[in-house]
């Protein structure tokens, strides 16, 4: 089979879709961008939308969709919702049915030994890609960023949670202010708004991103605030309002994703940011 014909043939899966958008992102045209960004902000919409109802949100024309699709080798459209569709599935699965997957796919991998075989080894691998993934330059950059701000906002939301969680219980062992964004009285927004440039705001969504957290992030960049996050796509509607952005993937096990990756970026950069101001305190 000749290189061209390998170009054409179109990705098995959605996240080869997403490696294959990210490869090329730079190459493709303005119209197609925006659909790549849409598509990757708006899974859920691609995967049941109608062509017409999707190149309304996404402020293009149907044959711009069809053209996005050809692009990266499906015959149309129609091809491309399938990949979506599938993700859709997989990732609304109920955790009873994951763990009746475990089972079906044999007795032995259903064992509490095999499973926690399994989740040790996706860990290991979810480490060894975002040690490769981070640049050390702009690790550094964002320590001394967020180590400059007086009050660093932790925004979060679902399965990052956890993530700013932690962060928030060890910057106040640490004695770096900080203040985590997702309160049970709803003041979320009326706690941002006393944020200033002084401040900076670490913030964590993965796919199917947190709508809110978003636009928070936004609302303190467009406010002069410098914001640093965490994702898992150069698509992520993080990515495109922060001053630094992180990426990482982690891998499953069965279906399941842990935030061994996640933790671990998070453990370092506090630490790090604590390190940083101690450091520079007058002696």
């Amino acid at each position: 089979m000749s290189d061209a014909a390998e170009k054409l043939q179109p990705p098995q899966d959605f996240d080869a879709l997403r490696a294959a958008i990210i490869e090329r992102k730079a190459e493709l045209p303005k119209r197609l961008t925006q659909v790549a960004a849409y598509a990757l902000d708006h899974p859920d919409e691609i995967a049941f939308g109608t062509a017409a109802s999707i190149a309304v949100s996404a402020n293009v024309q149907p044959s711009t969709l069809v053209r996005f699709a050809q692009h990266f080798g499906f015959e149309g459209f129609s091809g491309l919702q399938l990949l979506f569709r599938a993700r859709l599935r997989e990732r609304t699965s109920s955790y009873e049915e994951r763990l009746r997957t475990l089972e079906q796919d044999g007795p032995a991998l259903a064992e509490s030994t095999t499973i926690f075989n399994g989740f040790v080894a996706a860990a290991h691998r979810s480490i060894d890609s975002i040690a490769a993934a981070v640049d050390p330059a702009a690790f550094e950059r964002t320590v001394e960023l967020l180590a400059a701000a007086d009050t660093i906002y932790l925004i979060a939301k679902r399965r990052s949670y956890p993530i700013s969680s932690y962060m928030a219980y060890a910057f106040g062992k640490l004695k770096v202010k900080c203040q985590l964004v997702g309160t049970a009285a709803g003041i979320d927004d009326d706690m941002l708004a006393m944020a200033t440039s002084r401040d900076a705001a670490f913030a964590i969504s993965f796919s199917p991103y947190a709508s809110e957290s978003a636009a928070q992030a936004r609302g303190l960049a467009a406010r002069g605030i410098p914001v640093v996050s965490l994702t898992d796509s150069a698509f992520s509607p993080l990515a495109e309002c922060s001053r630094e952005w992180f990426e990482v993937v982690e891998a499953d096990h069965a279906g399941f994703r842990s935030l061994s990756a996640s933790m671990a970026f998070a453990m370092a950069l506090t630490v790090s940011i604590a390190e940083k101001r101690r450091r520079d305190q007058p002696r």
